[in-house]
């Protein structure tokens, strides 16, 4: 029996991998279920659910008379359900029910009437459109149906915002309001949400500048003091006839606005305004600027009344906590997460002896004991949150940013009691982001990023400007005029000089003169304020660039446990975080790399911590009875320290503060452990990183002060952390690695000799370490300061990492070199990259320097296939063209649409096409590319294109002329492997279309849904690109090994020389070619292709009498040029003269080769046709010319004797195609940098899986020229309906989108990709299941010609089916470990089909397991193992596995567990649903809870169709003989089978599978048949 529960911890913890996860508790198993278990019975019988049945759910609407619409029902929603009558935010999981019942897109919307509906029913909207975003899934789609109705509803959600509107909200209304705007703004590649929410940061919100503010602004921009008069001149206008028309008094006017008053009411005692749009642009978002401010000062007002109660209770002697003095918040959300890692940090603080945390201010001086508001404080929160974001996109920062300043918001901010508030750690993290966004250097009008040149003339130009003020107005202050800039802007210099001032003089100053507030701003007459102001004005800002280089790359102890930037694993999207966002837009390159280094690192930071947590987990660090350290577990990734010590601490740089690099030596004993144990630690090499730690477990008395401190009730135990008392985390980086006997092991450099390299001795390991030289100098100074302990001299354990998982140094390195250059895009690529501009600008059809005459090699298999590939244009074929491309000189046409009625008047290919000259003829063939991320399947949005043209049907008449020119193949030698290798796939007109604009210069974007030829297209671009541009260079890129192998391999296959193949990185070992490709594969290559063809010219010098002589390269080439070139010139001068008549006999016998080709096939000259002879001639003689060639380019391998030499030579110069994974390419940025690596074009597949900084990072491996980016195409392939990047917590997921990949984004952003629209994977029927998604996805004719698709499925009913699985011995899904999920009842059902298919005769190769969850995974290979690994029918399938690890392969029959029986969770990522239900060819078999997924809205489209069939197996095996064989094979009854014999049914159920031999297989028995449905 397998394990019911899987106790056994699993080797990683297990992750929450949906938000539902995180807000739904878990009851423990044989526990009854607690108040937060969402149950399908509670769900059922819940009253929400029982509305929705009644009012919007499908069976109600499809009735003859559905419902009506009730106000009444949404105002009793809004009232009891979302918080309408309260101060407590909705519970979020009855907001979930809400949303899961499609209350959004069945009632709500559909429902919505401008001028009746009413506040409850407009916040009601906003509810649900949040938690949509919360739980990331389509937002916008359900206002789809009703587009033109959008623009008033925006119009009642600013009527909100209106003074009377705003005083009737609650806390949280306004906070899920302001939510609201942020996700609006999130939102700006929808048209529909763009068109509204831009005009809040346009022009008109200048009206909230202060006049002096207003005229700086205006003075610097002219042009946009043109705008602003035209601007007010339109308000005026529009003011004088709004008061003409009031001032009419028509009685309709009066009731049509009495009518509008009641409908922005209500009804439900709520006033509503009505507000003049140009109005609300306005005002909206100086209102919200001030509404922040006053709700600050509710805050600080808050806590200087608590404080004071504080201070009186302690001077009465009267001890007083200070809680939250809003303790009615609700904090069922989740939302004590954060504030469970602080005390665990304290926790550990406290039994470690020091403050962990030492830059936080002390708790007890600033207000640690008072509190604020909940709600109030996440409305300050997420305000700061929403003006992050306005400034971090141009579009929205453009006009706010001067707004922003206006308001000293900074300033009053960070004044307040709140910014120094315990509680206000992340409102103060989100002001310093805010801060930086305020401070980017840039341009807000024409986008272009300041220099570090231009940052400091321009901060010193204002100093300066500032000094002259004084010196002319303020003698008082002639000092600080006549100082030198530096320490005019040094900010205590500057703050005591301004302090002699008075409060008058300061408002003179600052207000009036210097007009950085406005006069009527309350917080002028405040001198302390004034002064605030003017000194963050004209301090010098540091440099972020300089503080990422002074930053240590490597996690420590501090930055892995504040929760505060590394959120847990429970974050349910309830608060902001201070991260940046990947958002669609970037201010610069800068800010992209920076943003993107800040989140790689915090996720790489998460992912260690993991790794340590379950470290320490199995080690079990304690203490022994003498109070000794020991560690009662073992773990297979680290191991305790046998001895460590600094080796040497070098001089800092010039310029540097820190040592220039620290050495360490550690000694590890691999006595004792495991062999595959100790081979892990053997096998480690240079530039592997570990990770050093110090564990101080606190005894039993500290104990137990570590239980009364954290608060842990009585009988629990403390937190991991506490007990095993992590001191100390640092990062260091392998040198060398050295066995007991000082021998030096897994040597790379050429150090220690192939030949001289022995197995390593003993059981001690010394490992010489780098360690992080800013890092060590900071714990230097906290040493030196007393703030803490000497931490080198307590490192006790080691800890390493899988190498795939622990390459985040060389990335984040490589982000670092990259923001220390300057970077230079593409200047076609690079505003489209930042997300801006005309999205379509880098598509072939606008791009300069075209190919006009492409010859597309062997892409086209016969005329009729380029006629089909090309119904954009009117192909016209040259025929008998005398002359090269292009020369229609001596030559006849013939219009394809001429030549239908005879084919074979065409000429066979292969073919070289001529595109028209006009730029605006070039068009992509209809329906092929389309722009935006939901583009209609027949919409044809590229650029250029011409639909009426497209249109045309059957004749010329608009179409443009495609030349087209047939060319003979060139003749390249007798023997066979001088023949080219041909293609054999007939590709698609869009497929012909992506290899076209592939070839073109520019960005190309290829989108492939499952099984449409991805690699097929991707080799063949390859191939046309190498032929037609062989000067150039072209990087391939993929996210994984497995699929670069897969393309390699295809392109190794193809007519592209080998010499010129390159495969970089550890993945070549599992190539499965014949040859070498890896760097030193190739230049032993290169090594004996040279001897190989010396050897071919000492033959040839043989056959021609010359004497014999040792050649070398060099010396062949004169070989060639004295004989065999001379040779060759005779003999063509003979065979061409004009005074003879050559004659078909006598080529062969003036050949002066002949000898030399003997061992060619013969005849090698037929004698009959003189032209045919001469053309084997010339075929020969490109074979030598072409061996001679090869020689001269082996000839730099000669010459250079070192191994690095010709490795850097081949990489540089030799290779056309280099071929490596994104990370490899991270890894080793500076080598290639340093190698001078050079490349033109990029193809990278896989796009869609690879973060957004792993794509940047192939593009900057070279170093521009002369100031101008080397690279001519990007060409993406990949699928933004598949699954993302991986991307391990859920917070960098779900709050900054560190799973957005480059390739998604440019979708987004509306840039013209080519989408593959026939799949040959699998079967018709399987592939509706998903082709929905893709908008008319075809079938190739394979599909319905193969006869492995035309076959039914042996014992099955159908090629597909959903099975529904009820509770197995009482339960569904389990979870033994927190978000490890299970299901015995699926496992046991899948295994028992698996082995039913095993004994039908299905091999185990054409069968994958999958499932949505690793722990499900887990416990099918345990019940795997316990039934059929070592049964000799069954065995195990081809592989058990997750959907997420299976996304790019495939297998002819699938079995699908779906795990969930409560909540949808993950799958509810409508990507993830494509993937899984994509990998099947020929069957697909999926095993789930069919009442759990019938009612999900995002997965409806797929699982209408598996509902559409019975979910029950239908075994279909008809018997000449009785069912007893099958009987005795299949054991007892526990899931029915309906089996079919001779017309009757019966049930057999197969859970036990007995032991028999292979020959009661009912697919091998001669008397039974599979019947086949």
């Amino acid at each position: 029996m397998a394990k019911d529960d899987a106790n056994e911890p699993p080797a990683k913890r297990a992750r929450p991998t949906s938000l539902e996860d995180v807000v739904v508790e878990r009851a423990a198993p044989g526990r009854k279920a607690g108040h937060g278990m969402l149950t399908l019975e509670e769900i059922a019988g819940d009253k929400l659910t029982q509305l929705a049945t009644k009012h919007w759910s499908k069976a109600a609407l499809s009735l003859l008379n559905p419902p009506a619409f009730s106000p009444a029902v949404v105002e009793q929603i809004y009232m009891q359900e979302l918080g309408g009558d309260r101060n407590k935010p909705p519970l979020l999981k009855r907001v979930m029910l809400l949303e899961v019942s499609q209350y959004l897109e069945g009632y709500l919307w559909p429902n919505f009437d401008p001028a009746t509906s009413t506040n409850g029913h407009v916040m009601s909207i906003i509810i649900m459109v949040n938690e949509k975003f919360r739980e990331g899934v389509p937002a916008w789609t359900a206002f789809q149906t009703r587009k033109d109705v959008f623009p008033a509803f925006f119009a009642r959600v600013l009527a909100l915002r209106s003074d009377e509107a705003c005083a009737s909200l609650s806390q949280h209304e306004v906070t899920a309001y302001l939510l609201f705007i942020i996700n609006a703004f999130q939102s700006l590649e929808n048209e529909m949400v763009r068109a509204q929410v831009l005009k809040l940061v346009s022009l008109p919100i200048w009206h909230g500048l202060s006049p002096g503010r207003l005229q700086l602004e205006l003075a610097a921009q002219p042009a946009l003091a043109k705008r602003w008069r035209a601007l007010l001149k339109k308000e005026a206008k529009a003011a004088k006839v709004a008061a003409a028309a009031a001032a009419k008094q028509q009685p309709a006017a009066d009731t049509a606005a009495s009518g509008a008053a009641a409908a922005a009411d209500g009804g439900n005692g709520k006033p509503g305004i009505q507000l003049e749009l140009p109005r609300a642009e306005a005002v909206f978002l100086p209102g919200m600027l001030q509404h922040f401010l006053q709700c600050l000062q509710r805050a600080d007002a808050q806590l200087s009344e608590q404080q004071q109660q504080t201070t009186a209770a302690a001077a009465a002697g009267v001890g007083h906590a200070g809680g939250d003095i809003d303790a009615s918040d609700d904090d069922e959300n989740g939302t004590v997460a954060a504030a469970n890692g602080q005390i665990i940090a304290d926790a550990a603080a406290a039994v470690n002896g020091f403050s962990r945390h030492r830059n936080q201010p002390d708790a007890a001086a600033n207000g640690a004991s008072v509190r604020v508001a909940k709600q109030l404080l996440l409305h300050l929160e997420r305000f700061v949150e929403f003006l992050i974001d306005l400034l971090s996109q141009l579009p929205t920062r453009r006009f706010v940013h001067a707004l922003v300043e206006d308001q000293q918001l900074l300033v009053k901010a960070k004044r307040s009691l709140l910014y120094r508030a315990e509680q206000g750690h992340l409102f103060q993290q989100l002001l310093d982001l805010l801060a930086f966004y305020c401070d980017f250097p840039l341009n807000d009008h024409t986008g272009e990023q300041l220099t570090e040149d231009q940052v400091v003339a321009t901060h010193y130009d204002k100093v300066c400007q500032l000094q002259r003020l004084l010196f002319k107005h303020w003698p008082q202050l002639q000092d600080l005029a006549l100082a030198n800039c530096a320490s005019a802007c040094a900010p205590d210099g500057l703050r005591r000089a301004l302090a002699g001032l008075s409060r008058d003089q300061l408002v003179q100053l600052v207000c009036r003169q210097l007009r950085l507030v406005g006069g009527d701003d309350p917080w002028a007459q405040d001198p302390d304020f004034l002064l605030d102001v003017a000194v963050t004005t004209y301090q010098r800002r540091a440099s972020q660039r300089a503080a990422i280089n002074a930053m240590p790359l490597y996690p420590t102890e501090g930055l892995l446990w504040d929760t505060s930037q590394i959120p847990t694993a429970a974050y349910t999207g309830d608060r902001p975080l201070a991260l940046p966002k990947l958002n669609l837009q970037f201010l610069s390159p800068t800010d992209y790399l920076l943003r993107n280094f800040h989140l790689f690192r915090l996720e790489a930071a998460y992912e260690v911590r993991e790794d340590i947590h379950v470290a320490l987990q199995r080690l079990s660090p304690g203490r022994d009875f003498d109070n000794n350290i020991v560690f009662r577990g073992w773990s297979k990734m680290c191991t305790p320290l046998t001895s460590f010590r600094i080796t040497q601490v070098s001089a800092p740089r010039v310029g540097e503060k820190h040592p220039a690099s620290v050495l360490a030596e550690v000694v590890v004993d691999t006595r004792g452990m495991r062999g595959d144990v100790a081979s892990g630690w053997d096998e480690l090499r240079q530039h592997d990183v570990l990770f050093l730690m110090a564990v101080n477990p606190p005894n039993e008395d500290d104990m137990q002060d570590a239980l009364t401190a954290a608060g842990v009730k009585s009988g629990k135990d403390l937190p991991l952390l506490q007990r095993t008392g992590l001191f100390a985390v640092r990062g260091a980086e392998i040198v060398e690695v050295r066995d007991e006997a000082g021998e030096l092991m897994n040597d790379f450099t050429g150090r220690v000799r192939l030949d001289e390299r022995k197995a390593p001795q003993g059981f001690l390991r010394t490992y010489l370490l780098s360690l992080d030289p800013a890092q060590y100098q900071l714990d230097v100074n906290a040493t030196s300061a007393e703030t803490s302990p000497d931490i080198y001299t307590i490192f006790n354990l080691l800890m390493r990492r899988e190498s795939k998982e622990n390459n985040f140094k060389a990335v984040l390195e490589s982000i670092r070199d990259s923001l220390n250059e300057q970077l230079v895009i593409p200047e076609w690529l690079v505003d489209i990259f930042l997300g801006y501009g005309d999205a379509g600008a880098a598509h072939y059809t606008q791009m300069p320097g075209l190919l006009r005459t492409v010859d597309f090699k062997d892409t086209f298999l016969d005329a009729q296939h380029i006629i089909d590939s090309f119904p954009q244009y009117d192909a016209t074929f040259l025929i008998d063209s005398s002359s090269r491309q292009g020369d229609m000189s001596g030559s006849s046409t013939i219009s394809a649409s001429n030549a239908q009625r005879d084919p074979s008047a065409l000429p066979p290919p292969p073919y070289k096409v001529t595109y028209p000259t006009e730029q605006q003829q070039l068009q992509p063939a209809p329906g092929s590319t389309k722009r935006g991320a939901d583009a209609d399947a027949a919409a044809d949005g590229t650029p250029g294109s011409n639909p009426a043209a497209a249109a045309a049907d059957g004749g010329t008449s608009g179409k443009p002329v495609l030349l087209v020119e047939h060319y003979r193949p060139v003749n390249m030698g007798p023997y066979p492997e001088d023949k080219p290798k041909g293609n054999e796939v007939r590709f698609t007109p869009v497929q012909v279309e992506a290899v076209g604009a592939g070839v073109q210069p520019g960005l190309t974007m290829i989108v492939g849904p499952p099984g449409t030829g991805k690699t097929d297209t991707a080799v063949q671009i390859l191939q046309v690109l190498y032929y037609n541009c062989p000067g150039q260079r072209t990087l391939l890129i993929t996210h994984s090994n497995q699929a670069l192998n897969d393309l390699f391999a295809k392109m190794v296959a193809r007519d592209i020389p080998a010499r010129y193949l390159l495969r970089l990185g550890m993945g070549e070992r599992d190539l499965d070619v014949d040859d070498d490709f890896s760097r030193a594969g190739r230049v032993n290559n290169m090594l004996a292709r040279r001897l190989t063809l010396l050897a071919e010219v000492e033959k040839l010098a043989n056959t021609l009498g010359i004497p014999h002589a040792d050649y070398t390269c060099e010396t062949a080439g004169y070989f060639w040029l004295l004989h065999v070139l001379s040779r060759w010139e005779k003999f063509t001068a003979a065979v061409s003269a004009p005074d003879k008549v050559t004659t078909a006999a006598a080529v062969g016998e003036l050949f002066p080769f002949k000898e030399y080709f003997a061992d060619a096939p013969q005849p090698l000259f037929k004698g009959i046709s003189c032209d045919e002879d001469l053309e084997v001639a010339r075929g020969c003689f490109r074979h030598l010319r072409r061996m001679f060639q090869e020689l001269e380019e082996t000839r730099p391998f000669e010459l250079l004797k070192g191994q690095a030499d010709r490795v850097s030579y081949l990489c540089n110069k030799q290779a056309k195609v280099v071929a490596m994974t994104c990370t490899h390419a991270a890894l080793k940025r500076r080598e290639f940098l340093n190698l001078g690596l050079k490349y033109d074009n990029i193809v990278m597949e896989e796009a869609g899986q690879v973060l957004e900084v792993e794509t940047f990072i192939p593009m900057v491996l070279q170093r521009q020229e002369d100031g101008v980016a080397r690279l001519k195409r990007v060409i993406l392939i990949g699928d933004h309906h598949q699954l993302p990047p991986v991307v391990q917590n859920m917070a960098f997921q779900k709050y900054s989108h560190l799973d957005q990949s480059l390739f998604a984004r440019f979708i987004r952003l509306g840039t013209p990709y080519v989408e593959l629209n026939a799949q040959g994977r699998a079967r018709s029927s399987i592939a509706s299941l998903y082709n929905w998604r893709y908008g008319g996805l075809k079938d190739l004719p394979a599909v319905t010609q193969d006869p492995a698709f035309l076959a039914a499925n042996p014992g099955f009913a159908f090629d597909y089916q959903l099975i529904n699985v009820p509770d197995y011995q009482g339960r569904g899904e389990s979870e033994p470990a927190p978000y490890y999920y299970q299901n015995l009842g699926e496992a046991e059902y899948l295994v028992a089909v698996y082995s039913f298919m095993r004994l039908l005769g299905y091999p185990a190769n054409k069968i994958s397991i999958l499932t949505t969850y690793n722990g499900q995974k887990d416990l099918l290979r345990d019940v795997i193992e316990a039934r059929c690994a070592r049964h000799p029918v069954i065995g195990r399938p081809h592989k058990i596995t997750t959907v997420d690890k299976y996304q790019g392969q495939q297998n002819d029959y699938v079995l699908l567990s779906l795990v969930r029986t409560r909540v949808v969770g993950h799958l509810r990522d409508v990507r993830r649903l494509v993937v899984a239900l994509s990998r099947a060819r020929l069957g697909l078999y999926i095993f789930g809870r069919q009442q759990l997924f019938a009612n999900c809205f995002e997965l409806a489209p797929a699982f209408s169709g598996l509902l559409a069939r019975p979910t029950q197996v239908r075994a279909l095996i008809l018997l000449s003989s009785s069912t007893a064989a099958l009987s005795g094979v299949l054991g007892s009854v526990q899931f029915p089978f309906v089996l079919c014999e001779q017309g009757t049914v019966k049930h057999l159920l197969c859970l036990k599978i007995k032991d028999v031999s292979s020959n009661v297989c009912l697919a091998g028995r001669s008397n039974s048949h599979i019947a086949l449905s």
